[in-house]
């Protein structure tokens, strides 16, 4: 017994340092990189690559490198609340003021209160709200979950299934082990149509972190409660918390994560509105749990 843990043991050692080889070897593959490029490059960022590729180095780079010129053009990192704001009026994705079991933040989508027709801008206000949850991850964690309330959905309010690839695309190529779980709460019969199409453009990691889930079928029920506490899970997904979203209270949290994003970043956040702009709050709540 004893003689098995040891090789065990041993094992695990062995696969760490092949990890750490192959993270070096990454970081030397990338070459000399400057400002937020060299900011994003972290180990803990090279090792979600390597596993998104199945530490295969080649496959990893190629991808890192295609988030760099990515990054570069669209530049997350500068985009500001007042800019977007416009698209979380309804509540449709915002940041949880909880997080799951594990420490993870957690974003709650409401697609059937789409309320804009701009699909650049809602794409904006979904790396937005991506990056923030990541600024808002606790030292340690690496994923955030999702969850989805499909009530009031159709196919009349549904993104375009181009729009949905295109966000799919941006998921799994840029923020690439970023997602542990995403429930689908009790979507209608008319979804599954939807559905059939969307599931081509996920790859086969990220298929297996989406998860379905219906009042009535208790194993996807208490799959969807393994990752939540009850009285944090809101009604709206069969648990005891009472959801409201304030979008005005919302917009002064984020107005104040914006100047802790151009902190992280090493920026000179020319990106503030006015003191007397709309979205402009100059006084923010404690952060959101």
């Amino acid at each position: 017994m004893f003689h098995r843990r040891g090789n065990s043991h041993q094992n695990q050692e062995e696969e760490l340092l092949q990890h750490e080889s192959k993270v070096n070897e990454l970081r030397n593959g990338i070459g000399p990189i400057t400002g937020c490029s060299l900011q994003y490059c972290t180990d803990a960022c090279l090792r979600r690559y390597l596993e998104a590729r199945n530490w295969n180095v080649d496959k990893a780079r190629k991808m890192l490198d295609e988030t760099l010129k990515w990054r570069s053009t669209y530049k997350p990192e500068e985009i500001r609340w007042h800019e977007v704001a416009v698209e979380g009026e309804t509540g449709k994705l915002y940041r949880a003021n909880f997080h799951d079991r594990q420490g993870r933040t957690v974003l709650i989508l409401r697609p059937g209160k789409q309320n804009t027709k701009s699909i650049d801008n809602q794409l904006r206000h979904l790396v937005h709200l991506i990056e923030n949850a990541i600024l808002n991850l606790p030292e340690g964690q690496e994923q955030m979950a999702w969850l989805i309330d499909f009530t009031g959905w159709s196919i009349s309010n549904s993104v375009p299934i181009k729009t949905a690839r295109d966000t799919i695309n941006i998921l799994q190529n840029h923020y690439p082990e970023r997602l542990a779980i995403a429930f689908l709460y009790n979507p209608p019969r008319i979804f599954e149509a939807f559905w059939k199409i969307v599931k081509y453009f996920l790859d086969p990691k990220t298929f297996q972190k989406v998860k379905f889930v219906y009042p009535k079928n208790v194993d996807s029920v208490e799959l969807m409660r393994s990752y939540f506490d009850d009285e944090n899970l809101p009604t709206e997904f069969g648990g005891k918390a009472i959801l409201e979203y304030d979008h005005e209270e919302f917009s002064r949290l984020m107005a104040q994560d914006d100047i802790k994003t151009a902190s992280f970043w090493g920026l000179d956040d020319k990106h503030q509105p006015a003191k007397n702009g709309h979205h402009g709050a100059e006084v923010a709540p404690e952060p959101m749990a």
